[in-house]
């Protein structure tokens, strides 16, 4: 499939807003006058996800809705520290290539340096994806910006700090961000904090903030966008899997 069909046919609510303010000049590249309006809108107009009369209205978020809010916001972390590095690039093309395939990578990569020479408007996009993307999807997508920050093996503060903005934005929680986060700053981490429990928390606790959280993060969550999409939150799944063997075994519960 041609990319310019996998947009036209997938992104609804991704159009409009900041988002399609920032990506309006890429969007009207890659279409024919003909196929520039998705549901009557264009690049860069409202969109699916604003009414000037009656507010935010949800949309169901497709793949392409998915990816544009993944470049959008991948531009913004990559200028948090007022560099753009090669590891934070490959990292990126990379992630778009095992997740949408190589034609696809490398359209998203070009829609990525079009969004590097603009301004992201930061909070507006996050809330423009708060209001149409489902809490699951929004977890993943915070997920993805962690690795980005991590890319060169060095998590600056101020793309954390960004990011932590963007969490708060995006609706989640402190305790779902710090648990994302957690990994992200060490290969072994808290097992605590990755399962949003205090080291006072009973067995029973303990397994209850597993079973809610494996829930929350299960894979199946976000397939209905694809296998992509769901081998990626297998990795956030195992990872609140292994925090809580872990604690099983220094606790000898079962």
């Amino acid at each position: 499939m041609g990319y310019s069909k996998w947009i036209g046919g997938a992104v609804g609510w991704a159009l409009g807003g900041p988002i399609g303010g920032v990506m309006g000049y890429w969007l009207g590249k890659m279409f024919s006058d003909d196929s520039l309006s998705v549901d009557g809108r264009m690049p860069g107009g409202t969109g699916a996800g604003y009414d000037r009369t009656q507010g935010p209205r949800t949309k169901a978020t497709e793949a392409g809705d998915f990816a544009l809010s993944m470049v959008v916001l991948s531009a913004a972390v990559m200028q948090a520290d007022n560099q753009v590095l090669k590891s934070e690039l490959d990292y990126v093309k990379s992630f778009f290539k095992t997740n949408f395939g190589q034609a696809q990578a490398e359209q998203l990569t070009l829609a990525l340096r079009e969004a590097l020479k603009n301004k992201v408007d930061v909070r507006g996009v996050c809330m423009q994806i708060r209001a149409n993307m489902p809490h699951a999807k929004r977890l993943l997508l915070l997920q993805y910006l962690y690795g980005i920050a991590r890319a060169d093996g060095n998590v600056d503060p101020r793309e954390v700090d960004l990011i932590r903005r963007m969490g708060s934005a995006l609706g989640i929680s402190e305790k779902d961000r710090a648990s994302i986060e957690a990994p992200f700053h060490s290969d072994k981490p808290d097992p605590y904090t990755v399962l949003e429990v205090t080291e006072s928390a009973t067995d029973s606790e303990v397994k209850k903030a597993y079973r809610r959280l494996a829930l929350k993060f299960h894979p199946d969550k976000v397939r209905d966008m694809g296998e992509a999409y769901a081998k990626q939150a297998e990795v956030r799944f195992l990872e609140v899997q292994e925090a809580y063997e872990h604690l099983k075994t220094v606790r000898g519960f079962k």
